[in-house]
């Protein structure tokens, strides 16, 4: 048979009973997409000289596929009143008997019990049925959607509200950084820059991100002339990352503070083994520079030695755990002496450069990275801001720092590295949040804030100082403190586990000459948090008065179980001075108010 005498025979075989019955029946019209399926069916068998079962037909009909089903109904007497008249064929092989409905007149021509239903009708569920099972989930509170994640958020809420926080990289964001996370805006995609989707819908989008950078420039008094900035990255690793990528080729040279001078592993790592710990060290190579081990300061004239044999093209400044200013001018002139791109990691400390409250990186660097829920009080996310603009001719000229006509090109680089090289889309409730977050940075009540975050970081070093303890430089230029442990013969690790125990967060470090991250001899103690709870200066001063009962319950443990993990555990869940310290700490933070934390 041929193609022509196929498409007849189809035609035909849409309206036959594959099986004689007894029953009046209405095959109704197969659609037009599954007849070419079939057609092509049949030229692919055709080729193979195999013929196309007519069960198809019926096994597609009776299944639905075509939008339609079978109505079994008895028409009883009615049945009479269906002429059919019949014709028997042959398609392929195959004895068929074709059955033809009577065209009936239409119903305003004869009375409603002429028209006999048809055996095959569309079925039309119960839309309002539907529509309400879709959205039944949509306006559930989380403490009915999924109560075992509610149960959980409100322990971590009662955790907070009644510990005490030092994490350093830790802060309380507001009710309205809430209100953004938590927002609409996490439903929108919009990947690309404003003014430049991928995705239609983002008009009010744009206009958030545009004054997102507004604040963020006005936030650190920058001239939208010279900086830019881009509100996208993830977090500050993101960031580094992608200044890293959008600057460099790979296994070009970055360098950066050690690790265990209080460095970041974002700006390259290896451990003494020879292993890479961070993206930065893998795509790149790295070379640390260190302090001094007798002061802890960074030692410049070794950093300059060793910049210049080097040959890095970025230098970093800025770290994780340092407690003391940057000589950011010192930076610029070894950079320069390099033919390096200046950039600083301001993660910790971008409260104080807002506040104008330590040195200003901004004056001398050309890349300045941060991330946006440490002293900046926003949610957890990333910021780079870049140079545009004419080169500064005070500033010494490297490749891939400008372009043919004397200008910066790390807008387009930078822009280009973050997306589409290394994220999707943002997220456009970070963004609202970091607006909000920068629109209270530019504040006199900001500046206020991180004015008493420094004089609570003051006191709580000299009340350690007094208390014989040890700090890393012997005190602190900003919002943090590092204490060195090993003079009461613990490791910041064990000391880390009696504060948790006791409902006090902070963090174990390396302190520079110890054995690093296996065992760190140190903890990092920070005062934003507790200070935006309404911490003052004497609060501190009791804070540090149960830091060092903490030490002492640690050392009490550490002697009567020894320094094993396991046994020391045990120790810490059998000691009563544990449950006692405890409830000293609770009852001295629920005294604070916990920012939108209705409690």
């Amino acid at each position: 048979m041929d193609l022509t005498n196929f498409e007849s025979s189809l035609s035909l075989a849409l309206h036959t009973d594959p099986s004689p019955s007894s029953q009046p029946s209405y095959r109704a019209p197969i659609a037009d997409d599954s007849v070419h399926l079939l057609r092509d069916a049949y030229l692919r068998d055709s080729l193979h000289n195999r013929p196309i079962p007519l069960q198809l037909l019926d096994q597609l009909a009776e299944t639905g596929g075509f939008g339609y089903v079978d109505v079994d109904t008895n028409l009883g007497e009615e049945s009479d009143e269906v002429e059919q008249e019949g014709k028997e064929v042959r398609i392929l092989g195959y004895s068929m008997c074709i059955k033809r409905q009577r065209r009936w007149e239409s119903p305003s021509s004869c009375s409603s019990s002429s028209v006999l239903p048809s055996k095959r009708t569309k079925v039309e569920p119960d839309l309002e049925l539907r529509r309400e099972y879709i959205l039944s989930w949509g306006n559930q509170p989380l403490s009915v959607a999924d109560p075992d994640i509610f149960e959980i958020m409100e322990k971590e809420r009662r955790r907070q509200v009644l510990g005490i926080e030092l994490v350093a990289s830790e802060n309380f964001v507001c009710q309205g950084v809430l209100d953004a996370l938590g927002s609409h805006l996490t439903n929108k995609y919009s990947e690309g820059f404003p003014g430049a989707r991928y995705y239609g819908g983002n008009k009010y989008i744009d206009q958030i991100e545009w004054l997102c950078h507004d604040r963020a420039l006005k936030a650190f008094d920058l001239d939208p002339g010279c900086w830019g900035v881009n509100v996208q990255p993830y977090s500050c690793t993101s960031a580094n990352f992608a200044v890293y990528t959008g600057l460099l080729l790979p296994k070009d040279r970055i360098m950066g503070l050690d690790s265990p001078s209080g460095g970041h592993v974002s700006h390259g790592y290896n451990i003494p083994g020879g292993k890479k710990i961070s993206g930065a060290s893998i795509f790149f190579e790295s070379l640390s520079y260190k302090v001094n081990p007798l002061t802890g300061y960074i030692d410049y004239d070794k950093l300059e030695e060793k910049a210049i044999d080097y040959r890095p093209k970025i230098l970093i400044c800025g770290g994780s755990s340092y407690p003391r200013e940057w000589d950011y001018a010192r930076f610029r002139l070894i950079a320069d002496k390099c033919g390096a791109i200046l950039m600083c990691d301001m993660a910790h400390i971008s409260g104080l450069v807002a506040a104008k409250e330590c040195l200003s990186p901004f004056d001398y660097c050309d890349i300045v990275t941060s991330t946006t829920h440490k002293s900046l009080r926003g949610p957890r996310g990333g910021i780079i801001f870049f140079r545009k603009g004419k080169i500064q001719k005070k500033q010494g000229v490297c490749l891939g720092r400008t372009d043919d006509h004397g200008r910066y090109d790390f807008e387009e680089r930078i822009n280009f590295a973050v997306f589409p090289s290394l994220q999707g889309g943002p997220h456009n409730n970070h963004i609202a949040a970091l607006a909000v977050a920068l629109k209270q940075v530019a504040t006199p009540e900001y500046t206020a804030y991180i004015r008493q975050v420094k004089r609570n970081a003051q006191t709580l070093a000299s009340a350690l100082l007094r208390r014989n303890c040890k700090l890393v430089t012997g005190g602190t230029d900003n919002h943090l403190l590092v204490w060195d442990l090993r003079t009461f013969g613990l490791t910041g690790k064990n000391f880390e586990k009696v504060c948790e125990a006791c409902h006090i967060s902070l963090n174990k470090t390396p302190i520079f000459g110890d054995n690093g991250t296996i065992s760190p001899g140190g903890v990092r103690i920070g005062t934003p948090a507790m200070t935006t709870r309404g911490c003052l200066e004497g609060d501190f001063e009791m804070i540090a008065d149960i830091l060092l009962r903490a030490a002492h319950v640690a050392s009490t443990i550490q002697k009567e179980h020894g320094k094993i993990q396991k046994e020391f555990q045990k120790g810490l869940e059998s000691s009563r001075d544990v449950i006692e310290l405890r409830n000293q700490v609770e009852s001295f933070a629920i005294q604070f108010a916990m920012p939108g934390c209705d409690v």
